[in-house]
């Protein structure tokens, strides 16, 4: 837990609003430093070349005067006048004799005598030539914190002019400007980040929202769903993400079911070949003994061990008596196997369970007179239920055919039908034994024998509970047995009414 905490901590400082706010702050940063590094070394000189075009207007304007002698004219006098206010240029003008033509009213008077001694060749000051013309020449003049940008010259209708701005005042308000522009490159770096801050949220906001879906997404939670309205870019990732978590969990349910049907496969699988292993183990135990005395009866008659007819009788009776009960048993489970494993159809019918059992107690009957056993049935009414007619009658034959076989005491079996809430309950009561407590729960099973000797006396196989067991689990009813003090109940319950 401490780990993930830590990630996610990392992660949100590393989300992409802050990313957004540092790439944002970071580029208005670095332009207002490309700018105030462009304005230290370029904006001056844009300024001079700016100034320094403006005076060839002026030279221009001046020139063309000349041509058409225009200098007392009113136009001239304003285009000139306008340049000198709005440019801070001085400009001096006079002609051959000396006499001034244009004068600014800016200091132009005071440039009388410099222009002088550029027509007659006296030098002023230190001066730097920039240019040279035809009839001008444009020049730096002065020292450091008092330079001008300067012209002058002398044109062929002898006009001389001079004109001059001051380059300090250039640089002082490049300087300005550049001190300006920092102070309003950091508010405005100041505050874009911080609108870039709140404004990201509403882009960080969705994709915050897709993040927690896919998280939950992880757990195998389908639930959540984009829900954004802003029709871009993020809006479709989110719909892609609601298509993608109703696939996965459409996908999911079909793996666990597959999952689930093959998980049942296997354990089938296994309890067939567990079934397969014991019912041939059982089959082996059962058969032994029974194909021990065949081959036994039968080598002795084959080497004529009692050559009285009464011997040799007797040893085919054992013969053919053996011979019966593994018949019989195999049936029984070659049935119970059919059952067990799913191959028989339930066909359900309506029919009277009464006059079932009275069939079969009157076809049995030879074998209670025989054993001296009373049959007791009290009920004679119709009673209808829904059941497989010959399922049922498998299940009351191996109940009546056991109450036979352990029939003592009084030697009386009882039949009773008792109908309860929409079920009939068909009850098989003898006289006898008890069960003992610790193998009630084991009559159920294959081949499981309370009492061995006495089941081997009247030829029991083992497996005829395990067939009422097998047949009233595929009806989906419920069977089960009872102790008396002188005797034991089986019972089975089926779907129906009396009449």
């Amino acid at each position: 837990m401490k780990r993930k905490s830590k990630l996610r901590k990392y992660i949100i400082s590393k989300s992409i609003r802050s990313q957004f706010a540092c790439i944002f702050i970071g580029l208005m940063a670095g332009t207002t430093l490309l700018c105030l590094l462009v304005n230290n070394v370029f904006l001056g000189q844009y300024y001079i070349r700016s100034k320094t075009e403006v005076i060839f207007d002026a030279y221009g304007a001046i020139r063309q005067a000349a041509n058409s002698d225009s200098y007392s004219s009113e136009e001239f006098q304003r285009e000139l006048g306008n340049v000198c206010s709005k440019y801070n240029i001085t400009v001096y003008v006079m002609d051959a004799n000396s006499r001034v033509k244009y004068v600014s009213r800016n200091g132009g008077a005071l440039l009388e005598q410099r222009l002088i001694g550029y027509v007659f060749g006296f030098p002023m000051d230190t001066v730097r030539v920039i240019e040279n013309g035809e009839d001008y020449s444009l020049q730096m003049t002065g020292t450091e914190g008092d330079e001008y940008l300067e012209m002058y010259g002398r044109l062929n209708s002898g006009i001389s002019f001079i004109m001059r701005t001051p380059i300090e005042s250039i640089r002082e308000s490049a300087k300005i400007a550049n001190r300006f522009f920092a102070y309003v490159g950091c508010i405005g770096t100041i505050a874009g980040g911080l609108i870039i801050w709140f404004v990201s949220r509403k882009i960080t906001k969705p994709i915050l929202e897709l993040n927690r879906i896919s998280e939950r997404m992880v757990h195998l939670d389908f639930e959540a769903k984009y829900q954004g309205s802003a029709n871009n870019e993020i809006d479709l990732l989110g719909e892609n993400i609601n298509k993608l978590s109703t696939s996965l969990e459409r996908s999911i349910s079909e793996l666990k079911t597959a999952n689930n049907e093959l998980q049942k496969d296997i354990e089938k699988r296994e309890k067939m070949d567990e079934m397969r292993r014991e019912f041939l183990s059982n089959v082996s135990h059962e058969l032994k003994t029974p194909i021990a005395l065949i081959q036994g009866y039968a080598e002795g008659l084959q080497e004529g061990i009692n050559d009285d007819p009464e011997s040799r009788v007797y040893y085919c009776e054992v013969i053919v008596d053996e011979a019966t009960k593994m018949n019989h048993m195999v049936k029984k489970l070659l049935t119970l196997n059919q059952l067990e494993f799913g191959n028989e159809v339930v066909s359900m019918e309506r029919f009277d369970i009464t006059t079932l059992i009275r069939n079969y107690i009157q076809s049995a009957a030879i074998l209670t007179r025989q054993d001296q056993i009373e049959v007791r049935m009290d009920t004679t009414a119709p009673i209808y239920v829904w059941s497989d007619e010959f399922k049922t009658e498998e299940v009351f034959m191996n109940y009546f055919t056991n109450a036979v076989n352990h029939c003592e005491g009084e030697k009386i079996i009882d039949i009773k039908l008792i109908p309860k809430d929409g079920k009939v309950r068909v009850c098989v009561f003898n006289t006898g034994k008890p069960i003992p407590e610790d193998a009630i729960e084991h009559i159920w099973e294959k081949f499981y024998k309370v009492d061995k000797a006495r089941t081997r006396e009247y030829g029991g196989s083992g497996v005829g509970l395990s067939i009422v067991k097998a047949i009233m689990e595929s009806l989906n009813q419920d069977y089960g047995v009872e102790n008396y003090t002188n005797g034991v109940m089986f019972w089975f319950e089926l779907e129906g009414i009396a009449l």
